[in-house]
């Protein structure tokens, strides 16, 4: 959710130019670092530095442009140590009073603050009964009261030492960014359950919500841990624990570069990363199998013996990865002849769920950072379960504390609602699932190896959907008014469908539901009314042929009723013209693997109808990239 950004960096340069080092001021980083980590999702925004007056802050409800305007309305001094935040909004509405940073100590210390204090309440009774007063709604504003009480108390004008007794105060999720006007050359930032990275410079230091935030100026990163706090200045960081202990972080190179975030020549970011899908798939894939054909998932470090004995896999997501989960299911349990349950995070830990040793928990989040997805895998782990994670970010929060993990190697997803992520991730869950068949002599090796040359086939035929993608362009053009728009799917079309609808509702705003197709005549068929638009996916006739057949013949049911159906289908797939207003054909692939393909002609449809409507297919409304708290 909310962005984060920090900056050091040192004096240099020729006369006039004291606050700069290598043309960096604190607020062109920031802003920079505040523009790449506007994928986040976010309704204020704001920035504070420290200059030779002290600390000075602006800050803006809205888009960034609107801080951008307000800077250049009152210009900010140069300066070599600030931050910067975007806010979604959790404690107080998106109102300029409540935008990050939250001033304390008499205008002293600027605090932002991603997460949410769970015991804001009592500590805001506690220090209102010292006398002190709040601006804003937010608990934010009540952890900046705090750190400022305890630097000119128990800290001795230290902040560091301020931020480490203030945490061990804390209840909830946060990462604390605070400057202070007495230690001008330091920025400190604490993180539990919430996202923070280092960014090493030469002579210059940077923080950020991920590496987005310094991506510009270097690629060298270091991961914290739960619980930690980093202190940064030009030159040193120095990491410790809540209690002040010395701490170590794990430092990285970051394997893309700016450029890999930019659009690319396409109007939007999920437009290219709807195309960047082919290169999503085969770089999933890519050196997964050995000289011998045989898998080596590197990244897994759970003793194969006890991948041999699980017995029950469960894995648990959320939004459009749970659909991937759910399009696993039908895989693994194919492949390996393993139960495999899907449940969404946020319900898993509250309904006391049957797990033990013997379980594998797979957790599947772009981001690795969704709170949900984190804290049912610590529920889990406190169970005995072994935790597998599915992520497409580096050095993340839920691989770090999973026993395993496998990397989907998507390339830096911007726009909010997934798209390559989506299918990186289902790729990632078949390798999953013909490892562990490997593991336990489910498939032999020869029926491995065909389906990774199947596997191997689909980037291929995904680039061929893509470029003929004008007629589903054109048609969502033409439904642009539709208030309404149902998807209907069998076997491992029905998740497919349920993230086709999902696409439609995150980007045109406009109401879509995704039905199991045997369903149809338990209830939904209800909805059918003249004209209602109605995409099916068919399962391929070289399958299961009743379901091909069961499937046609639910199209038959709607458009009798008046539906106007849109067909999607495998190529040679004749028998389902006569029924359909519109056909897409997607190369013939084998049945498991079909949702490779048929996502992609219901993505360009939700972003180009979306587009026709006038939305920020990249920004939809109320959501936001990475959903950082519960």
């Amino acid at each position: 959710m909310c962005g984060i950004v920090g900056y050091v960096g040192r004096r240099g340069g020729s006369a006039g130019q004291e606050a700069r080092y290598n043309g960096h001021s604190a607020l062109d980083v920031v802003l920079e670092g505040l523009r790449r980590l506007e994928y986040r999702g976010y309704d204020s925004a704001g920035v504070a530095v420290i200059t030779a007056n002290g600390i000075e802050s602006r800050k803006k409800s809205g888009k960034l442009t609107n801080l951008i305007s307000e800077l250049q309305a009152r210009p900010l001094p140069e300066s070599l140590t600030g931050i910067g935040h975007t806010r979604w909004a959790t404690h107080g509405g998106p109102t300029d009073r409540n935008a990050h940073p939250h001033l304390a100590d008499g205008g002293r210390l600027a605090v932002i603050h991603n997460g949410i204090i769970e015991n804001f309440a009592e500590l805001k009774h506690e220090l209102a009964a010292k006398g002190f007063e709040f601006a804003s709604e937010t608990d934010t504003e009540v952890a900046a009261a705090l750190i400022g009480d305890l630097f000119r108390g128990a800290a001795e004008g230290d902040l560091a030492k301020a931020m480490q007794l203030a945490c061990q105060r804390l209840e909830g999720a946060f990462t604390l960014l605070a400057i202070h006007q007495e230690q001008p050359d330091v920025v400190v930032a604490a993180r539990r359950n919430s996202p923070l990275v280092v960014g090493l410079g030469e002579g210059e230091n940077f923080l950020g919500s991920d590496v987005s935030g310094f991506i510009d100026f270097t690629r060298r990163a270091v991961e914290l841990g739960q619980d930690q706090i980093v202190t940064i200045t030009a030159e040193s960081f120095e990491i410790t624990d809540f209690h002040g202990r010395p701490a170590q972080g794990r430092e990285f190179k970051v394997d893309w570069d700016a450029a890999a975030a930019e659009k690319g020549g396409f109007a939007s970011f999920m437009e290219k990363e709807i195309n960047d899908q082919p290169e999503a798939v085969a770089q999933t894939l890519l050196g997964r199998a050995g000289l011998d054909g045989k898998l080596e998932l590197d990244e897994l470090r759970i003793d194969p013996s006890l991948l041999k004995a699980v017995d029950k896999i469960i894995v648990l997501a959320c939004g459009t990865s749970a659909y991937a989960g759910q399009v696993a299911k039908y895989a693994i349990e194919h492949w390996c002849r393993i139960p495999v349950e899907v449940e969404l995070s946020h319900e898993f830990r509250y309904r006391d769920p049957i797990v033990d040793a013997n379980t594998l928990i797979v957790a599947i989040s772009q981001s690795g950072e969704t709170m949900d997805t984190l804290m049912a895998v610590r529920y889990a782990q406190e169970q005995g379960a072994k935790v597998l994670a599915i992520c497409n970010t580096n050095g993340s929060t839920i691989p770090r504390e999973a026993d395993a993990v496998l990397y989907t190697h998507a390339g830096p997803e911007i726009a909010v609602a997934s798209t390559k992520a989506f299918l990186a991730q289902i790729t990632a869950a078949y390798l999953l699932g013909l490892y562990l068949a490997q593991l336990r002599g489910n498939l032999f090796s020869g029926q491995i190896r065909d389906i990774l040359a199947d596997l191997g086939k689909v980037p291929a035929k995904i680039q061929a959907i893509l470029d003929d993608a004008d007629r589903i362009k054109k048609l969502a053009r033409s439904m642009s008014d539709a208030r309404s728009v149902l998807f209907l799917g069998r076997h491992v079309g029905f998740p497919v469908a349920m993230e086709g609808a999902l696409k439609l509702k995150e980007l045109a705003y406009i109401h879509a539901e995704g039905f199991a197709a045997g369903e149809l005549k338990h209830g939904p068929i209800a909805l059918i009314e003249e004209g209602q638009p109605v995409f099916v996916i068919v399962p391929s006739p070289r399958g299961r042929n009743s379901l091909h057949a069961k499937v046609v013949s639910n199209i038959q049911e709607i458009r009798a009723r008046g539906a106007k159906t849109v067909v999607i289908a495998e190529e040679g797939d004749t028998a389902v013209q006569a029924y359909a207003e519109h056909v897409f054909y997607i190369p013939e692939t084998p049945v498991l693997l079909a949702p490779l393909l048929a996502t992609v002609p219901l993505q360009i449809f939700a972003c180009e109808l979306a587009t026709a409507k006038g939305y920020d297919v990249d920004q939809p409304r109320n959501l936001a990239k990475s959903v950082t708290v519960e």
